[in-house]
Order: structure tokens, then sequence, then C-alpha cells
């Protein structure tokens, strides 16, 4: 049999807008935007198992047994090298659709490059959800598999859902249809469940519970500034601290709900008609809400760097907040395109507080062939 032909795919990362928290829950909207920053899967022919290589973990060689991945020299043992846990999953997630078809699973080597990180520092720019889409389009195209948007998504969801099913899946929407998007997270619990009784196939053609998903237009006349808070932060710690805090179902959980769902419509309509004051004035409101969640359940949301990001990004006329938990990670600001010597000393007063500006933009593609 002659090789197949090695495939390459990549996906963008993503930074969150606003909807934070709240999206969590199946249903609640957010808005994020893919950036210019991706990370890429190359999958090529291989003799025999599974060779992994990353420089988001180390490198595994491992083969298949009843349709999970171990080690090679002993496939029956559970489990894979910490750092790669997300691309087993999207290659076992693709593998389970190929048996469902019949398809034994092949061998093939794949690696996977990321602009997400530098020399190994992590921004808090979706890098496991990047690395599933890219993973899922990659081994699917090099099985055989002609995979709408949709599906590849969906598969993307199974994947994440098996490693932490709290997330709500928004960086793999941002990731998958790159731009500017409105999301609504699916059900993951009834995805993973349809999945469970009726097989990969039917959750890719079934309809998902609360899950939407739509292009939005970029905001006219504003540019997207982003900031690293020189620290890495985890979404799931922070979110999982929300969970001890029993906070899930209080009166402050709903007002925080109604509040930020309230402010990420408004969000919408501010970019469907191109309405950059609107668009300030929610994300400010936005920063408002996460303030007040920080301020009543002490989970550290806005560190002095991200703070200090916001201030100097509204002392110039502009909006700022945390991008994605907070605690760490990125902060957004979106400030006047017009005015470049004001955003130029913003990332002045950014630097002098101990933010790194970072140089992305917007992606206007992803998840492509290279």
């Amino acid at each position: 049999m002659s090789p197949r032909p090695t495939v390459v795919r990549r996906a963008p990362g993503k930074l969150f807008v606003v909807g934070e928290y709240a999206v969590v829950d199946p249903g609640n909207p957010a808005v994020l935007v893919a950036v210019d920053r991706y990370v890429t899967v190359t999958v090529s022919d291989l003799p025999a198992g599974v060779e992994i290589s990353s420089d988001l973990g180390p490198r595994a060689r491992l083969r298949w047994h009843e349709g999970r991945l171990g080690p090679h020299d002993d496939p029956a043992t559970p489990g894979v090298p910490a750092g790669l846990a997300h691309v087993v999953s999207a290659i076992e997630t693709v593998a389970r659709l190929l048996a469902e078809r019949g398809v034994q699973p092949p061998s093939f080597s794949l690696s996977v490059e990321s602009r997400l990180h530098d020399n190994g520092t992590k921004y808090g720019l979706g890098s496991s959800g990047a690395v599933t889409v890219a993973a899922v389009a990659a081994v699917a195209a090099f099985c055989g598999l002609r995979l709408e948007r949709e599906a590849r998504y969906r598969l993307a969801v199974l994947a994440t859902a098996e490693i932490d099913p709290r997330a709500s899946c928004g960086d793999l929407a941002a990731s998958t249809w790159s731009g500017w998007i409105a999301y609504r997270a699916p059900d993951r619990a009834a995805v993973r469940d349809l999945a469970a009784r009726h097989g990969v196939h039917e959750a890719l053609r079934a309809p998902w519970p609360h899950f939407a998903v739509r292009r939005l237009p970029a905001p006219a006349g504003l540019s997207l500034e982003v900031g690293w808070s020189g620290t890495p932060a985890s979404t799931t710690a922070l979110v999982s601290g929300l969970d001890r805090r029993a906070w899930h179902g209080s009166a402050s959980h709903r007002a925080f709900v109604a509040a930020t769902t309230d402010c990420v419509r408004a969000c919408v309509t501010a970019l469907e008609h191109q309405d950059p004051h609107g668009l300030l004035k929610q994300i400010r409101r936005a920063r408002r809400e996460l303030a007040r969640l920080d301020d009543e359940i002490g989970l550290g949301i806005f560190t002095p760097q991200l703070t200090a990001l916001c201030d100097a990004a509204e002392a110039a006329g502009g909006a700022a907040k945390p991008s994605g938990a907070g605690g760490g990670d990125c902060g957004i600001a979106l400030l006047d395109a017009g005015a470049p010597r004001d955003i130029e000393h913003v990332r002045e007063r950014w630097a002098a507080a101990g933010v790194l500006p970072l140089p992305v933009r917007p992606a206007a593609e992803g998840n492509e062939k290279q």
C-alpha cells in the first residue's frame, strides 16, 4: 500500500471579548475573536503505531488498544504523557467515528507547532482549544474523512469534554470559525450522553441543545490591543473555584448571568450596527460586572497588572477588561484606531506596569491547509 499524503492543518488562538464565566452554562452567550497566532498540526504516514511530537509537550510513541492509545511498550496501560491529553483525545475521538464506519485507525506521525506560546511561556490564547481543532481536522483529513466545519467543531467538543466537562468550548468555536463570533455553549453533558448512547456519527448530525454560533463584523474604527499580564492562569481552576464556593445557582449567580447576557447581546448589536461608542460602553460594563464578581467571591480575577491595563486604556478614551477567566493571562483593549499616538501611549503605560503588549490581530481565517 502506498503511503498516505502528508496533511497539514492549522487553527488560530482566541480571546474572549465578553461573556466569561456565564458562558460555562449551556445557552449563555459570549463574543470571542480569533487571533492571528496559530497551532499547526502535521500528520504523515508511519509504518506502525502513533508517534506524537509537540512543542507543547514531550514526544510520545503510542499504540492502539481497544480504541484507545496507550504507551508503545504496554498499550493496555491507561494514561498519556502530560501535555498531550488534548491531542490524544482528538485522535481517539476521530478513531471512534472511523470505528463506527468499520475503518481501523491508521498508523501515523503527528507533530504540533504552536505560536500561542513563546519559549514555553503560556499567554492564555487558547492553545488547548486550537490544538484540538487542528488535530481533529488534520487526523480526519489524513484518514480520508470529509467533514464540514461544524462537524469538526463537534468532534473537538466531544474530545474536550472527555478532559474537562465544564469547558465552555468557546475557544473551539473561535478556532473553527475564526474572525469575530457570537457563541452559545451547547449542553456538553447532553452531547456526551448522545455520543455514548447513539455513537459519534449520530452526535454529528443530531441537534445540539442550546448551541449556536455565527460570525460578526469587526468593530468599525477601533483597534484591538492585547496585553499579557506576565502571569499564566488556569481557567479550569478559576471556574472550579466558583463551584467550590457554591456560587452556582445563587442569587448572585443569577444576577451576574442576567447582567452579562444583556451585555453580550448589546455588544452583538453594537458590532452588527457598527456602533463603536456603544461597543466601548458595553466593554466597560463587562469590566465592572467582572470586578463586582471578583469583589464578592474573591477569585482574584483582577491582578494588579490587569487592573493597570484597564485603567490605561480607559484613560485614553478606550475600554478594556480581562479576557477569559482572568487571574493572569491576557487583557484586551479597544482603542480609537485613528489615534495611533494614544495607542502607543497606552502600550508604554502597559510596559511600565509590567504588561507585555502582544503583536496580535484578529485572524481572518483558521483551520486552513498549509
